[in-house]
Protein backbone atom coordinates (compact mmCIF):
# COMPACT_ATOMS: atom_id res chain seq x y z
CA UNK A 1 0.00 0.00 0.00
CA UNK A 2 1.29 3.51 -0.33
CA UNK A 3 1.67 5.62 2.29
CA UNK A 4 -0.20 9.21 2.63
CA UNK A 5 1.56 11.90 2.52
CA UNK A 6 2.44 13.11 5.87
CA UNK A 7 0.05 15.58 7.29
CA UNK A 8 1.17 19.48 8.16
CA UNK A 9 3.12 20.19 11.51
CA UNK A 10 -0.15 20.81 14.36
CA UNK A 11 -0.02 24.51 15.19
CA UNK A 12 1.98 24.30 18.45
CA UNK A 13 -0.09 26.89 20.06
CA UNK A 14 -3.19 25.14 20.31
CA UNK A 15 -2.06 21.78 20.35
CA UNK A 16 -3.05 21.35 24.15
CA UNK A 17 -6.16 21.91 24.80
CA UNK A 18 -6.82 25.58 26.65
CA UNK A 19 -10.44 25.58 26.45
CA UNK A 20 -11.59 22.29 26.56
CA UNK A 21 -13.63 22.21 23.40
CA UNK A 22 -15.67 18.99 22.85
CA UNK A 23 -14.87 15.48 21.63
CA UNK A 24 -16.57 16.60 18.25
CA UNK A 25 -14.25 19.74 17.59
CA UNK A 26 -11.08 17.22 18.40
CA UNK A 27 -12.02 14.61 16.21
CA UNK A 28 -12.54 17.55 13.84
CA UNK A 29 -9.16 18.71 14.20
CA UNK A 30 -7.59 15.58 13.82
CA UNK A 31 -9.60 14.43 10.41
CA UNK A 32 -8.13 17.62 8.96
CA UNK A 33 -4.65 16.90 9.88
CA UNK A 34 -4.68 12.67 9.76
CA UNK A 35 -8.27 12.02 7.03
CA UNK A 36 -9.96 9.64 7.27
CA UNK A 37 -7.84 7.14 4.73
CA UNK A 38 -7.25 3.80 4.73
CA UNK A 39 -3.60 2.44 4.64
CA UNK A 40 -3.01 -0.66 6.32
CA UNK A 41 0.04 -0.80 8.11
CA UNK A 42 0.92 -1.41 11.73
CA UNK A 43 3.99 0.81 12.11
CA UNK A 44 2.28 4.06 13.21
CA UNK A 45 0.38 2.13 15.50
CA UNK A 46 3.09 0.88 17.24
CA UNK A 47 4.99 4.44 17.57
CA UNK A 48 2.28 6.32 18.89
CA UNK A 49 1.30 3.60 21.27
CA UNK A 50 4.42 3.70 22.71
CA UNK A 51 4.50 7.70 22.55
CA UNK A 52 1.56 7.28 25.13
CA UNK A 53 2.90 4.06 27.32
CA UNK A 54 1.93 1.23 25.30
CA UNK A 55 -1.70 1.01 26.75
CA UNK A 56 -2.39 -2.40 24.63
CA UNK A 57 0.08 -3.62 27.03
CA UNK A 58 -1.73 -3.29 29.72
CA UNK A 59 -5.65 -4.27 28.60
CA UNK A 60 -7.49 -6.43 30.34
CA UNK A 61 -7.94 -10.61 29.02
CA UNK A 62 -8.43 -9.46 25.17
CA UNK A 63 -11.16 -11.26 22.75
CA UNK A 64 -10.29 -10.03 18.73
CA UNK A 65 -13.43 -10.64 16.35
CA UNK A 66 -12.51 -10.21 12.91
CA UNK A 67 -14.20 -11.22 9.40
CA UNK A 68 -16.33 -9.66 6.77
CA UNK A 69 -19.88 -10.48 8.43
CA UNK A 70 -21.49 -10.61 11.72
CA UNK A 71 -18.46 -9.38 13.74
CA UNK A 72 -20.70 -6.78 15.71
CA UNK A 73 -22.83 -9.17 16.08
CA UNK A 74 -21.10 -11.73 17.78
CA UNK A 75 -19.34 -9.82 20.16
CA UNK A 76 -22.38 -7.78 21.53
CA UNK A 77 -23.58 -11.61 21.95
CA UNK A 78 -20.43 -12.33 24.00
CA UNK A 79 -20.53 -8.51 25.84
CA UNK A 80 -24.65 -9.20 26.69
CA UNK A 81 -23.32 -13.05 28.02
CA UNK A 82 -20.16 -11.85 29.94
CA UNK A 83 -22.20 -8.95 31.47
CA UNK A 84 -24.84 -11.28 32.79
CA UNK A 85 -22.46 -12.84 35.05
CA UNK A 86 -21.35 -9.92 36.38
CA UNK A 87 -18.51 -9.38 34.60
CA UNK A 88 -16.92 -5.87 33.45
CA UNK A 89 -16.38 -5.23 29.57
CA UNK A 90 -14.81 -3.17 27.64
CA UNK A 91 -15.80 -2.84 24.17
CA UNK A 92 -14.37 -1.49 20.97
CA UNK A 93 -16.28 -1.75 17.39
CA UNK A 94 -16.43 0.33 14.35
CA UNK A 95 -17.96 2.50 12.68
CA UNK A 96 -20.38 4.47 15.04
CA UNK A 97 -23.49 4.89 13.87
CA UNK A 98 -25.18 8.41 15.59
CA UNK A 99 -22.38 9.10 17.72
CA UNK A 100 -18.53 8.21 17.56
CA UNK A 101 -18.87 7.87 21.76
CA UNK A 102 -20.43 4.28 20.19
CA UNK A 103 -17.23 2.93 19.25
CA UNK A 104 -15.96 2.51 23.21
CA UNK A 105 -17.39 0.98 25.58
CA UNK A 106 -15.44 1.08 28.97
CA UNK A 107 -16.01 -1.27 31.56
CA UNK A 108 -20.12 -1.58 30.20
CA UNK A 109 -20.83 1.84 29.69
CA UNK A 110 -20.34 3.99 26.62
CA UNK A 111 -17.05 6.62 27.23
CA UNK A 112 -18.50 9.69 28.26
CA UNK A 113 -17.70 13.03 26.81
CA UNK A 114 -15.14 14.22 29.10
CA UNK A 115 -12.68 11.44 28.88
CA UNK A 116 -13.25 10.89 25.57
CA UNK A 117 -12.20 14.36 24.99
CA UNK A 118 -9.01 14.32 27.47
CA UNK A 119 -7.85 11.42 25.68
CA UNK A 120 -8.28 12.16 22.25
CA UNK A 121 -6.79 15.37 22.71
CA UNK A 122 -3.73 13.11 24.68
CA UNK A 123 -3.69 11.03 22.06
CA UNK A 124 -3.18 14.23 19.50
CA UNK A 125 -0.16 15.57 21.40
CA UNK A 126 1.76 12.60 21.89
CA UNK A 127 1.74 12.02 17.97
CA UNK A 128 3.46 14.61 17.60
CA UNK A 129 1.92 15.80 14.14
CA UNK A 130 3.56 12.44 12.68
CA UNK A 131 1.21 10.53 9.97
CA UNK A 132 -1.42 8.64 11.54
CA UNK A 133 -4.60 8.02 10.05
CA UNK A 134 -8.44 8.76 12.08
CA UNK A 135 -8.67 5.33 13.01
CA UNK A 136 -5.50 4.63 13.98
CA UNK A 137 -5.16 7.68 16.06
CA UNK A 138 -8.70 6.99 17.92
CA UNK A 139 -8.20 3.27 18.45
CA UNK A 140 -5.13 4.42 20.23
CA UNK A 141 -7.47 6.32 22.67
CA UNK A 142 -9.53 3.45 22.82
CA UNK A 143 -6.45 1.57 24.44
CA UNK A 144 -5.89 4.70 26.41
CA UNK A 145 -9.25 4.25 28.15
CA UNK A 146 -9.51 0.61 28.29
CA UNK A 147 -6.34 0.50 30.36
CA UNK A 148 -6.83 3.07 32.83
CA UNK A 149 -10.41 1.50 34.08
CA UNK A 150 -10.30 -1.81 35.83
CA UNK A 151 -12.47 -4.54 33.89
CA UNK A 152 -12.34 -8.36 33.71
CA UNK A 153 -12.50 -8.90 29.65
CA UNK A 154 -11.54 -6.07 26.23
CA UNK A 155 -13.56 -7.14 23.20
CA UNK A 156 -11.95 -5.87 20.14
CA UNK A 157 -13.36 -5.87 16.64
CA UNK A 158 -11.28 -5.54 13.58
CA UNK A 159 -12.02 -2.70 11.36
CA UNK A 160 -10.75 -4.09 8.42
CA UNK A 161 -8.98 -7.06 7.25
CA UNK A 162 -7.14 -8.34 10.28
CA UNK A 163 -3.37 -8.68 9.91
CA UNK A 164 -2.41 -5.20 9.32
CA UNK A 165 -5.84 -3.57 11.04
CA UNK A 166 -4.89 -0.91 14.37
CA UNK A 167 -6.35 -3.41 16.41
CA UNK A 168 -3.66 -6.24 15.63
CA UNK A 169 -1.07 -5.09 18.42
CA UNK A 170 -1.97 -7.22 21.03
CA UNK A 171 0.47 -10.25 20.91
CA UNK A 172 -1.02 -12.27 23.42
CA UNK A 173 -5.40 -12.69 23.21
CA UNK A 174 -7.13 -14.98 25.16
CA UNK A 175 -9.26 -15.89 22.20
CA UNK A 176 -9.45 -15.07 18.66
CA UNK A 177 -12.75 -15.59 16.22
CA UNK A 178 -13.23 -15.56 12.67
CA UNK A 179 -17.07 -14.59 11.82
CA UNK A 180 -17.76 -15.76 8.50
CA UNK A 181 -15.44 -14.54 5.34
CA UNK A 182 -17.06 -12.87 1.71
CA UNK A 183 -16.33 -10.44 -0.73
CA UNK A 184 -16.12 -6.81 0.57
CA UNK A 185 -13.36 -4.29 0.49
CA UNK A 186 -11.36 -6.13 -2.01
CA UNK A 187 -9.31 -3.21 -3.07
CA UNK A 188 -7.64 -3.11 -0.03
CA UNK A 189 -7.83 -7.37 0.94
CA UNK A 190 -7.57 -9.12 -2.41
CA UNK A 191 -10.30 -10.40 -5.14
CA UNK A 192 -11.10 -13.70 -3.86
CA UNK A 193 -12.48 -15.00 -0.61
CA UNK A 194 -8.98 -17.05 -0.23
CA UNK A 195 -7.10 -13.73 -0.37
CA UNK A 196 -9.58 -12.26 2.13
CA UNK A 197 -9.54 -15.28 4.74
CA UNK A 198 -5.79 -14.87 4.70
CA UNK A 199 -5.96 -11.37 5.45
CA UNK A 200 -8.80 -12.03 8.40
CA UNK A 201 -6.50 -14.62 9.65
CA UNK A 202 -3.58 -12.65 10.51
CA UNK A 203 -5.21 -11.90 13.53
CA UNK A 204 -4.21 -15.68 14.77
CA UNK A 205 -1.54 -15.95 17.23
CA UNK A 206 0.78 -18.59 18.30
CA UNK A 207 -1.45 -20.96 20.62
CA UNK A 208 -4.33 -18.60 21.30
CA UNK A 209 -7.53 -20.63 20.54
CA UNK A 210 -9.22 -19.69 17.43
CA UNK A 211 -13.53 -19.81 16.64
CA UNK A 212 -14.08 -20.00 13.09
CA UNK A 213 -17.93 -19.50 12.37
CA UNK A 214 -19.70 -20.80 9.58
CA UNK A 215 -17.41 -20.57 6.34
CA UNK A 216 -17.20 -21.24 2.50
CA UNK A 217 -15.05 -24.20 1.72
CA UNK A 218 -12.08 -22.14 0.66
CA UNK A 219 -11.64 -19.45 3.39
CA UNK A 220 -11.99 -22.34 5.84
CA UNK A 221 -9.21 -23.98 4.41
CA UNK A 222 -7.05 -21.02 4.15
CA UNK A 223 -7.70 -20.37 8.26
CA UNK A 224 -6.95 -23.27 9.29
CA UNK A 225 -4.10 -23.64 7.42
CA UNK A 226 -2.68 -20.44 9.30
CA UNK A 227 -3.90 -21.46 12.46
CA UNK A 228 -1.96 -24.79 12.12
CA UNK A 229 1.28 -22.64 11.20
CA UNK A 230 1.44 -21.12 14.74
CA UNK A 231 -0.05 -24.28 16.60
CA UNK A 232 -3.56 -22.33 17.23
CA UNK A 233 -6.56 -24.94 18.79
CA UNK A 234 -9.34 -24.68 16.41
CA UNK A 235 -13.09 -24.87 17.47
CA UNK A 236 -14.30 -24.93 14.23
CA UNK A 237 -17.89 -24.48 13.22
CA UNK A 238 -19.54 -27.59 11.62
CA UNK A 239 -16.21 -29.95 13.33
CA UNK A 240 -15.97 -28.88 16.81
CA UNK A 241 -19.52 -27.15 17.60
CA UNK A 242 -22.80 -26.91 15.43
CA UNK A 243 -25.57 -24.80 16.29
CA UNK A 244 -29.35 -24.96 14.30
CA UNK A 245 -32.89 -23.89 14.90
CA UNK A 246 -35.29 -26.40 16.03
CA UNK A 247 -38.76 -26.33 16.79
CA UNK A 248 -38.45 -22.42 17.24
CA UNK A 249 -35.57 -22.66 19.17
CA UNK A 250 -31.83 -22.58 19.13
CA UNK A 251 -29.71 -25.76 19.48
CA UNK A 252 -26.21 -25.39 20.04
CA UNK A 253 -23.98 -28.57 20.42
CA UNK A 254 -20.25 -29.09 21.24
CA UNK A 255 -18.13 -31.85 22.94
CA UNK A 256 -19.13 -30.90 26.04
CA UNK A 257 -22.97 -31.29 25.49
CA UNK A 258 -26.04 -30.35 24.09
CA UNK A 259 -27.88 -26.55 25.12
CA UNK A 260 -31.69 -25.50 24.41
CA UNK A 261 -31.56 -21.96 23.77
CA UNK A 262 -34.23 -19.26 22.60
CA UNK A 263 -33.99 -18.34 18.83
CA UNK A 264 -31.33 -15.14 19.15
CA UNK A 265 -32.43 -11.51 20.00
CA UNK A 266 -30.97 -10.45 17.05
CA UNK A 267 -33.49 -11.20 14.08
CA UNK A 268 -32.41 -13.34 11.14
CA UNK A 269 -31.45 -16.76 10.12
CA UNK A 270 -28.02 -15.67 9.89
CA UNK A 271 -27.88 -14.76 13.61
CA UNK A 272 -27.72 -18.49 14.44
CA UNK A 273 -24.22 -18.71 13.33
CA UNK A 274 -23.08 -15.74 14.85
CA UNK A 275 -24.99 -16.86 18.29
CA UNK A 276 -23.14 -20.06 17.81
CA UNK A 277 -19.90 -18.50 17.83
CA UNK A 278 -20.81 -16.49 20.41
CA UNK A 279 -21.70 -19.18 22.61
CA UNK A 280 -18.72 -21.16 21.48
CA UNK A 281 -16.42 -18.48 22.68
CA UNK A 282 -18.48 -18.44 25.71
CA UNK A 283 -17.99 -22.02 26.77
CA UNK A 284 -14.34 -21.95 25.79
CA UNK A 285 -14.09 -19.19 28.64
CA UNK A 286 -15.43 -21.06 31.28
CA UNK A 287 -18.85 -19.70 31.25
CA UNK A 288 -22.03 -21.84 31.73
CA UNK A 289 -25.51 -22.36 29.98
CA UNK A 290 -26.81 -19.34 32.02
CA UNK A 291 -24.17 -16.72 30.14
CA UNK A 292 -25.25 -18.60 26.46
CA UNK A 293 -29.04 -18.10 27.49
CA UNK A 294 -28.16 -14.14 28.42
CA UNK A 295 -26.03 -13.91 25.09
CA UNK A 296 -28.81 -14.72 22.80
CA UNK A 297 -31.76 -13.21 24.92
CA UNK A 298 -29.93 -9.90 25.76
CA UNK A 299 -27.65 -8.75 23.05
CA UNK A 300 -29.38 -5.67 21.16
CA UNK A 301 -26.62 -4.46 18.03
CA UNK A 302 -28.57 -1.40 16.23
CA UNK A 303 -28.93 -1.48 12.48
CA UNK A 304 -28.59 -4.75 11.84
CA UNK A 305 -32.72 -5.46 11.19
CA UNK A 306 -33.67 -3.39 13.84
CA UNK A 307 -37.31 -2.47 14.14
CA UNK A 308 -38.41 1.29 15.01
CA UNK A 309 -41.16 1.81 16.25
CA UNK A 310 -40.73 5.58 17.47
CA UNK A 311 -39.82 9.12 16.27
CA UNK A 312 -40.55 11.21 13.41
CA UNK A 313 -40.36 8.51 10.67
CA UNK A 314 -43.07 6.62 12.13
CA UNK A 315 -44.75 9.94 12.39
CA UNK A 316 -44.69 9.47 8.77
CA UNK A 317 -45.98 5.88 8.25
CA UNK A 318 -47.67 5.61 11.31
CA UNK A 319 -49.24 2.05 10.00
CA UNK A 320 -46.15 0.97 8.37
CA UNK A 321 -43.44 -2.02 9.26
CA UNK A 322 -40.31 0.23 8.92
CA UNK A 323 -37.01 -1.55 9.21
CA UNK A 324 -33.59 -0.62 9.21
CA UNK A 325 -30.09 -2.60 8.81
CA UNK A 326 -26.77 -1.38 7.40
CA UNK A 327 -25.43 -4.81 5.47
CA UNK A 328 -23.31 -3.27 2.27
CA UNK A 329 -22.56 -6.51 0.45
CA UNK A 330 -23.85 -9.46 -1.62
CA UNK A 331 -23.80 -12.02 1.46
CA UNK A 332 -25.12 -9.33 3.94
CA UNK A 333 -28.09 -8.93 0.73
CA UNK A 334 -28.21 -12.78 1.03
CA UNK A 335 -29.32 -12.58 4.54
CA UNK A 336 -32.03 -10.25 4.57
CA UNK A 337 -33.63 -12.16 1.70
CA UNK A 338 -33.29 -15.03 3.73
CA UNK A 339 -34.92 -12.67 7.02
CA UNK A 340 -37.80 -11.13 4.89
CA UNK A 341 -38.48 -14.90 3.17
CA UNK A 342 -38.94 -15.88 6.81
CA UNK A 343 -41.26 -12.93 8.31
CA UNK A 344 -45.27 -12.85 7.65
CA UNK A 345 -45.67 -12.31 3.76
CA UNK A 346 -45.86 -8.02 3.27
CA UNK A 347 -45.64 -6.33 0.17
CA UNK A 348 -41.79 -5.09 0.72
CA UNK A 349 -40.32 -2.08 -0.22
CA UNK A 350 -36.86 -1.01 -0.03
CA UNK A 351 -35.41 2.69 0.68
CA UNK A 352 -31.43 2.22 -0.26
CA UNK A 353 -28.19 4.32 -0.67
CA UNK A 354 -25.18 3.03 -0.77
CA UNK A 355 -21.43 4.35 -1.00
CA UNK A 356 -19.32 4.33 -4.26
CA UNK A 357 -17.20 2.22 -3.41
CA UNK A 358 -19.70 -0.74 -2.76
CA UNK A 359 -20.93 -3.61 -5.76
CA UNK A 360 -24.48 -1.99 -5.67
CA UNK A 361 -25.67 -4.90 -8.72
CA UNK A 362 -24.49 -7.94 -6.12
CA UNK A 363 -25.73 -6.11 -3.34
CA UNK A 364 -29.25 -5.61 -5.05
CA UNK A 365 -29.80 -8.25 -6.89
CA UNK A 366 -30.80 -10.77 -4.30
CA UNK A 367 -33.28 -8.56 -2.80
CA UNK A 368 -35.28 -8.46 -5.94
CA UNK A 369 -36.33 -11.67 -5.33
CA UNK A 370 -38.38 -10.04 -2.41
CA UNK A 371 -38.98 -6.69 -2.87
CA UNK A 372 -41.56 -4.45 -5.19
CA UNK A 373 -39.96 -1.41 -5.07
CA UNK A 374 -37.21 0.56 -4.40
CA UNK A 375 -36.61 3.91 -3.66
CA UNK A 376 -33.22 5.66 -4.08
CA UNK A 377 -31.38 8.16 -2.44
CA UNK A 378 -27.89 9.49 -1.44
CA UNK A 379 -26.66 9.47 2.35
CA UNK A 380 -26.41 12.65 3.70
CA UNK A 381 -23.17 13.55 4.50
CA UNK A 382 -21.17 11.51 2.83
CA UNK A 383 -18.62 12.06 0.29
CA UNK A 384 -18.70 8.96 -1.03
CA UNK A 385 -22.55 8.51 -1.84
CA UNK A 386 -23.38 6.56 -4.66
CA UNK A 387 -25.61 9.33 -6.32
CA UNK A 388 -29.26 8.24 -6.30
CA UNK A 389 -29.57 7.97 -9.87
CA UNK A 390 -26.93 5.79 -9.94
CA UNK A 391 -28.58 3.25 -7.33
CA UNK A 392 -31.71 3.35 -9.02
CA UNK A 393 -30.45 2.46 -12.35
CA UNK A 394 -28.44 -0.73 -10.90
CA UNK A 395 -31.89 -1.38 -9.41
CA UNK A 396 -33.49 -1.54 -12.65
CA UNK A 397 -30.76 -3.74 -14.13
CA UNK A 398 -31.70 -6.37 -11.42
CA UNK A 399 -35.51 -5.99 -12.14
CA UNK A 400 -36.42 -3.81 -9.25
CA UNK A 401 -39.08 -0.99 -10.06
CA UNK A 402 -37.05 1.76 -8.72
CA UNK A 403 -37.14 5.74 -8.25
CA UNK A 404 -34.97 8.36 -6.58
CA UNK A 405 -36.00 10.60 -3.47
CA UNK A 406 -34.48 13.72 -2.21
CA UNK A 407 -34.51 11.81 1.32
CA UNK A 408 -35.29 8.52 3.35
CA UNK A 409 -38.33 10.79 4.82
CA UNK A 410 -39.23 11.54 1.08
CA UNK A 411 -39.47 8.28 0.02
CA UNK A 412 -41.29 7.05 2.96
CA UNK A 413 -43.73 9.42 2.59
CA UNK A 414 -44.07 8.37 -1.31
CA UNK A 415 -44.40 4.41 -0.51
CA UNK A 416 -47.21 4.88 2.21
CA UNK A 417 -49.24 6.99 0.42
CA UNK A 418 -49.77 4.09 -2.06
CA UNK A 419 -49.61 1.39 0.49
CA UNK A 420 -50.09 2.76 4.01
CA UNK A 421 -49.37 -0.77 5.79
CA UNK A 422 -46.34 -2.26 3.91
CA UNK A 423 -42.91 -2.91 4.93
CA UNK A 424 -40.59 -0.63 4.07
CA UNK A 425 -36.85 -1.55 4.66
CA UNK A 426 -34.14 1.07 4.68
CA UNK A 427 -30.84 -0.51 3.92
CA UNK A 428 -27.71 0.10 1.81
CA UNK A 429 -25.19 1.44 4.07
CA UNK A 430 -24.07 1.60 8.35
CA UNK A 431 -23.34 5.61 7.04
CA UNK A 432 -27.29 5.47 6.05
CA UNK A 433 -28.31 3.55 8.98
CA UNK A 434 -26.43 5.87 10.83
CA UNK A 435 -28.14 8.94 9.59
CA UNK A 436 -31.60 7.72 10.01
CA UNK A 437 -30.70 7.24 13.75
CA UNK A 438 -29.83 10.53 13.99
CA UNK A 439 -33.00 12.21 12.45
CA UNK A 440 -35.18 9.84 13.90
CA UNK A 441 -34.13 10.34 17.51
Amino acid sequence: MRNQPPPPKPDTRTATMTSNPSSDAVLERMMRLHPKVIDLTLDRMGRCLSAVGDPHLRLPPVVHVAGTNGKGSTQAMIRAGLEAEGQRVHAYTSPHLARFHERIRVAGELITEADLTTLLDKVYVANGGETITYFEITTVAAFLAFAETQADWTLLEVGLGGRHDATNVVDAPKLTIITKVDLDHQQFLGETVSEIAYQKAGIIKRGVPLVIGPQHDESLAVIEAEAAKFGAPVIAHGQHWHAWEERGRMVFQDETGLLDLPLPNLRGPHQIGNAGMAIAALRHLGFGEAACQSAVSKAFWPARMQRLATGPLIDVAPNAELWLDGGHNPAAAEALVATLSAMPERPTHLICGMLSTKDVTGYLAPLARVAQSLHAVAIPGETATLPAEDTAEAAKNVGLTASIAPSVQDALAEVTAKDPTARVLICGSLYLAGAVLRENG
